[in-house]
């Protein structure tokens, strides 16, 4: 097996006669909003990468049977489908803490084992996932639709009803489009579409409501509004890093909950959450924070004071705010594998 290099150096790995540059770029050109969509399928940073990476190799393969822009895009997405509905079979869904169970009191939380990489929705930085755009509209839903909630959502749906709902409705293909793609007919298309929207909606919602819930923290907002989040965030560092509780319970909203991957545990209210950081995670006094951002959220690493002096990696918090409070707060505790994944220093000294 030779070695074929992409555009930015990742390899491909593919066999046979090294594809030429221009070759390599017209299939680079899709990564982004390749893994985007793979993402949403699998729930999985790492996983959506490689089934990327998987369909890169095999688009190479046969790269010479296309021309035309848009006839290359659409056999890309069919064949990165067919990678994610293969990796999906017999797995059972990935979720965040609140989807296995009730919120629970901190006084009496037992801690059990850490479940599983499998069992959690991962993060995933934004440069992998956001396509540069001009269009405000097409940023926000690129935003909305990595967003944590909305690709726990996702996961409730089976695989095929995934493909349809994510490409109708996020990726706005139409119908004929899908059922191409999928090797079906039209009113197939539009019976698990229906299918899916009715899986949304089983909480008492309606579909359109289940999805704006899960994607309420990437609305794309005026100036003022972009304003006002950069100030509230950098409140967040101050009091975050201060251990002022006070000034953390002004930031949350009265219905926020906390939650810690790859433990079960989640938290609900200000007042629970503040018990926990007081209580079991008072160790977490000290920390410094670094601003990064995942599933068009934002974001911190967050370092914790080490014995020998110094900061040690300690967790990703991964933040979703609306109307100037922060909602969500999903505290990621493996470090060494999302720190170097992030670009995160693996200490502070």
């Amino acid at each position: 097996m030779s070695e074929v290099r992409t555009v930015d150096g990742a390899a491909l790995g593919v066999t046979g006669d090294e594809p030429q540059a221009h070759q390599v770029h017209e299939l680079e050109q899709f990564r982004t909003e390749l893994t985007a969509y793979a993402y949403r399928m699998l729930g999985s940073a790492f996983e959506a990468e490689d089934a990327v990476q998987e369909a890169m190799i095999r688009g190479w393969r046969g790269l010479e049977r296309f021309e035309g822009r848009s006839a290359l895009r659409s056999w890309m997405y069919r064949i990165t489908t067919n990678v994610c509905l293969d990796m999906l079979k017999g797995r059972e869904r990935r979720a965040l803490p609140m989807d296995l169970g009730p919120s629970q009191k901190t006084a009496e939380v037992v801690l059990g084992e850490p479940l599983g990489e499998a069992t959690w929705i991962q993060p995933i930085p934004d440069g992998r996932v956001l396509a540069g755009t001009a269009d405000p509209a097409e940023a926000a839903v690129q935003r909305e639709t990595v967003q944590l909630a909305f690709v726990a959502l996702l996961q409730n749906l089976p695989p095929r009803q995934r493909v349809v709902l994510i490409l109708r409705e996020v990726l706005q293909w139409r119908a004929a489009e899908v059922a191409e793609l999928l090797d079906t007919s039209v009113a197939s298309v539009n019976s698990a579409l229906q299918r899916a929207r009715a899986t949304l909606a089983t909480d008492g919602t309606t579909p359109e409501e289940a999805i704006a819930k899960a994607t309420a923290g990437a609305r794309a907002g005026a100036p003022d509004a972009e304003d006002e989040s950069a100030r509230l965030l950098q409140r967040y560092l101050e009091v975050f890093e201060n251990y002022d509780m006070e000034g953390l319970v002004a930031l949350l909203h009265e219905d926020a909950t906390m939650s810690m991957p790859p433990l079960d545990l989640w938290l609900s209210g200000p007042e629970e959450i503040v018990a926990w950081m007081t209580g079991p995670g008072h160790e977490c006094q000290g920390s410094r924070l670094v601003r990064t951002s995942a599933n068009g959220m934002p974001a911190f690493g967050q370092y914790r004071v080490a014995p020998e002096g110094g900061w040690t990696p300690w967790s990703l918090q991964v933040l979703q705010v609306v109307d100037g409070r922060i909602t969500e707060m999903t505290t990621f505790l493996d470090t060494p594998t999302l720190f170097p994944y992030f670009g995160l220093p693996d200490r502070l000294d």
